[in-house]
């Protein structure tokens, strides 16, 4: 059987620089010459929609239905994700087998030095549910605005003076070479449950292609995410669902911090614990939302 590997990935210049480092790991870790592992580049849904927020049509499922469909049909052996863009519960005929090693979980302010220096009234373009809540409950005069479209797109818009400053995953930014904006603290704003992290998804009855992949897997990041992502699950959100969360490794366990939000940012739960397991990760979730105001509880389906 031939070792050539097809990678999905979307079309995006940060997806192709993903899947690209994707590609070279593998390569590197098998002794196989560069072009072995092919690529396949999928405009998926969410590239195509431009003019909305993609919680309002679909949420992140626009994201990996396309490839979902490339890989279920055989037309690719594997696709590569970023992880906070892929919905917590996916299809039985997929498993994650692989993530590389994190990078950068903080966002960057682009067109200020820090949130509490910008201007009375500052125009904030994103359309993270997130980030909004996050931003008005650190600044409630600011003015949120929709703003989509890739990195370098949404960089222009803010250039063009369609808002005063946006925020950008560093991960996102740093992986296309881009030096721009201002990092956040993670204690000042918490990332989104897999922020940073590429993940790779294969058929899960594909024992070549996860035997394949696995010497790429970088094992932290790889329990660190599922953490993540168990606490996600729990909470039954939706892309409507300000959510936050961060694990890091503290000795043989995993400190998960977490935030829940209500949209406006008025009100916001924030707690952390030591997670030895994904149960506990789901213990955490179901306790911040039994004390969640009614506010927060409406935006989440795991009560």
């Amino acid at each position: 059987m031939s070792e050539f590997l097809t990678l999905g990935t979307r079309a995006s210049p940060l997806a192709l620089a993903q899947a690209h480092s994707v590609a070279a790991a593998l390569e590197l870790a098998h002794g196989w010459s560069r072009g072995t592992v092919a690529i396949k580049a999928v405009k998926t849904s969410g590239d195509k929609i431009q003019d909305r927020p993609l919680a309002d049509v679909g949420g992140k499922a626009l994201w990996t239905k396309e490839l979902d469909m490339a890989l279920a049909a055989g037309e690719t052996d594997l696709s590569v994700h970023s992880m906070k863009d892929v919905e917590s519960e996916r299809p039985d005929l997929f498993v994650l087998a692989a993530m590389m090693e994190r990078a950068d979980v903080r966002d960057r302010l682009i067109g200020g030095g820090s949130i509490a220096d910008l201007p009375q009234g500052a125009r904030i373009g994103t359309s993270s549910p997130r980030r909004a809540a996050q931003l008005l409950s650190l600044r409630p005069d600011l003015n949120i605005l929709p703003i989509r479209g890739n990195v370098e797109t949404r960089l222009n818009k803010i250039s063009a003076g369609d808002a005063d400053a946006t925020l950008l995953a560093a991960a996102g930014l740093d992986r296309l070479g881009i030096e721009a904006g201002s990092a956040i603290p993670i204690d000042v704003m918490l990332p989104a449950p897999g922020q940073a992290a590429i993940g790779i998804e294969c058929r899960e009855n594909d024992a070549r292609v996860r035997t394949l992949i696995a010497p790429i897997n970088h094992l932290p990041t790889c329990a660190a995410v599922a953490v993540e992502r168990a606490f996600t699950r729990r909470l039954g959100g939706s892309c409507h669902s300000p959510v936050a969360a961060h694990a890091v490794a503290e000795g043989n366990a995993f400190r998960l911090h977490a935030q829940l939000l209500s949209e406006d940012g008025r009100e916001s739960i924030i707690d952390s614990a030591l997670i030895a397991g994904e149960a506990d990760a789901i213990a955490l979730a179901e306790a911040m939302l039994g004390r969640s105001p009614a506010t927060i509880r409406a935006l989440f389906e795991g009560l």
